[in-house]
């Protein structure tokens, strides 16, 4: 690896030592943050920052109390990759109801911390019954909720699942992975009951990795929720040591996932249960309310959209203080991601909303798109009038956190990140960053091509000079949920390294990726392929025709999983434009993909079977005339190894030569160094066959 390689991979991607998981406790005193000591310190550590002095504290170190790293259970481990998480060390914690105190797991076993000011901290051990994971404190801090071997527990106490063969306490795989609800317990504002998740997965497929490198261990499996198959069976229930098992009560058959819970306060002790749940399909959403007395619900809200509710809007639906209720709505034909409050427009195309912070003030907190969508604002909503008022509308992107009044504000643009905390009286303070600088300052060429206005940039070797030709490389991930084309300076880091290599690196958000309007978005309904591939290609021509230095006749094709799709299915169906492809983690055929991502988009493959064989690409094998790399972590349990070893072999049935870089022990997100690695390798394969 060369210089920049060997730096991205010992930092991290630039992440090792900045702060992270902010939290507010104390009534907006308090800011709580993970964040190792250096940029090549890959070990997260608990820090506060007391607004009150200025001052930071480190609170817990890893290395402290667990001088030689150990074995994560299988469980935080398979948690980890739904949620993305690659830090080592303290990876999550969780505050008291005072924001005082906090605990976290530190290879299975659990830690309590309380911050006395200038008083030095030092982290107590809670027992556990097991390796544990996910612990939670309640609202005094006087007992901690925690998962061990699929059962709850509370300390001090003990069991309080019953041992009924089903997993308690925690988040099946298709709400961790897809519908952005990482956890499975949660505690009663008095801090007397639990509601905890019953997750039975017996009807499920088990899913089977062995490390080829290692035929001397077993095999580790899951259970896992493929498209049409069934789904693991999610209930409700209100524990608690010395009180009857109460189960909530809703329509589970019809709308099966449920998506985000929480207790409210009200003028009981015990609170009341907001529940977010959603059918099969994720055309209606339901916000319910429930009593844990008797587990009655009753619906507040419905939404409902003939393709799919986007469920890239987090923080609806939501109850306002004074009982109105908060929803995400489409303003008309589409044009823009909206707030309704009690079914009425809040909001108008003039914005695309993205999320919903919460409140400062009487004013909702939102982080929104006015401009264009590579850019977003942070902006006070008043939930009465509509009005809006900017608080942070600089070029870039802008984000949000509020706690108790106060807020931390981060600003991400061509020149790095910042942040900036401030309190309720007015005061501001900057968390430390202590990452690696970014060693480009990178500035795309940013553009909205062909008839759809697609965004799209376009990246230059540094120092080129125009009239010369260039090989493009296209760099996309293409696929819903995620934005590639933004404002945000680390996405750019590695692609200034390709075009510095030779490259003109171009990236395509095709319709079905987020942020541009609900319509763009939903462009995707009933099918991936076509709709991607013609997007790409009709972009790259529109560039080549703004930019001639870009040499259509040598066309190369990289990306990682739905990107990884687009890689392949481009050299497949279009060898015409594309000339070479490297194809990392490539859900080949979405029949074998999980339930809630593919269904939400394709439908039923049952109910569809032409969407699901359409959108195949194994029946595109014996097309192959382009060379094809095909990469896969044999420790994938996202997009699992079979799907590339299946269009592998399908390919060696039909006589097409291909490459194939199989990796034990590597996963989806291919942390340490890994992503470098192959970096170089696809470096080779582009520069050889692109010659």
């Amino acid at each position: 690896m060369d210089d920049f390689l060997r730096l991205s991979a010992s930092t991290g991607r630039f992440t090792y030592g900045a702060p992270r998981a902010f939290s507010f406790g104390d009534d907006g005193r308090l800011l709580w943050f993970l964040r190792s000591t250096g940029p090549c310190d890959p070990f997260d550590s608990l820090w506060v920052l007391d607004t009150a002095t200025g001052t930071e504290t480190r609170l817990a170190d890893p290395r402290e109390l667990s001088p030689q790293p150990g074995t994560l259970p299988a469980a935080e481990r398979r948690l980890r990759e739904r949620i993305r998480l690659v830090a080592a060390g303290i990876g999550s914690y969780a505050l008291s109801g005072d924001g005082r105190s906090a605990v976290f797991p530190l290879y299975g076993r659990l830690y309590r911390v309380t911050y006395e000011g200038a008083a030095e901290s030092m982290p107590e051990e809670i027992p556990a019954a097991g390796p544990a994971l996910d612990p939670r404190l309640n609202a005094d801090g006087s007992r901690t909720a925690y998962v061990a071997d699929d059962a709850l527990h509370l300390f001090p106490g003990g069991r309080v699942s019953p041992a009924d063969g089903a997993r308690w306490g925690v988040a099946e795989f298709a709400a961790a992975e897809e519908l952005g609800r990482d956890r499975g317990h949660w505690w009663s504002p008095d801090g007397e009951t639990l509601l905890a998740a019953r997750v039975c997965e017996s009807a499920l497929q088990r899913r089977h990795f062995a490390d080829p490198a290692h035929p001397e261990l077993p095999a580790e499996d899951f259970a896992y929720p493929e498209a049409g198959g069934p789904n693991a069976e999610v209930q409700l229930w209100v524990l608690g040591p010395d009180r009857p098992r109460v189960r909530l009560d809703w329509d589970a058959a019809t709308y099966p996932y449920v998506s985000d819970v929480a207790w409210d306060a009200d003028d009981t002790a015990a609170g009341e249960i907001l529940l977010t749940v959603q059918d099969r399909l994720q055309q209606c959403v339901l916000l319910l309310s429930a009593d844990p007395a008797t587990g009655r619900t009753r619906e507040l809200s419905r939404t409902t959209h003939p393709h799919w509710v986007d469920p890239l809007l987090p923080g609806t639906p939501a109850r306002l203080a004074d009982g109105r209720i908060l929803t995400a709505a489409d303003t008309t034909g589409g044009a823009a991601r909206a707030l309704a409050v009690d079914g009425k427009l809040l909001t108008g195309d003039g914005i695309q909303v993205r999320r919903v912070a919460g409140t400062h003030g009487d004013r909702l907190l939102i982080e929104a798109g006015q401009r264009d969508p590579a850019e977003q604002q942070v902006l006070l909503l008043d939930p009465d009038t509509g009005e809006l008022t900017p608080l942070a509308d600089g070029p870039g992107v802008h984000g949000v956190q509020a706690g108790a009044g106060a807020l931390l504000l981060t600003t991400a643009d061509a020149d790095g990140v910042r942040r900036s905390v401030r309190t309720a009286d007015g005061r501001e303070f900057t968390p430390a960053d202590l990452s690696q600088p970014l060693p480009y300052r990178v500035v795309p060429v940013l553009e909205r091509v062909t008839e759809h206005a697609v965004p799209t940039s376009v990246v230059f070797p540094r120092g080129h000079v125009p009239g010369r030709r260039l090989p493009v490389l296209m760099d996309s991930y293409g696929g819903p949920g995620f934005q590639d084309v933004s404002a945000e300076p680390r996405r750019w880091q590695h692609r200034q390294w390709w075009a510095d290599r030779g490259f003109a690196v171009v990236t395509v958000d095709n319709r079905g990726t987020p942020y541009v309007s609900p319509a763009f978005t939903h462009a995707m309904y009933r099918g991936f392929s076509e709709v991607t591939l013609d997007d790409q290609v009709a972009a790259l021509h529109a560039l080549a025709e703004r930019h001639p230095d870009l040499d259509l006749g040598r066309v190369g094709v990289r990306g990682w999983s739905y990107g990884g799709y687009l890689s392949a299915l481009a050299v497949l169906r279009r060898p015409d434009v594309f000339h070479a492809a490297a194809a990392g983690a490539a859900p080949t055929d979405f029949r074998h993909y999980d339930t809630a991502y593919t269904e939400r988009y394709l439908g039923l493959p049952q109910e569809h079977p032409d969407v699901y064989e359409r959108d195949s690409l194994i029946p595109d094998a014996p097309n192959l005339t382009r060379p094809l790399l095909l990469i896969t972590g044999l420790a994938d349990d996202n997009v699992h190894p079979s799907h590339t070893l299946r269009l592998s072999q399908a390919l060696t049935d039909a006589g097409r030569p291909h490459q194939l870089l199989a990796l034990p022990g590597v996963t989806h997100m291919t942390p340490n160094g890994t992503k470098e690695k192959l970096m170089a390798l696809e470096l080779e394969f582009f520069r050889r066959e692109l010659a």
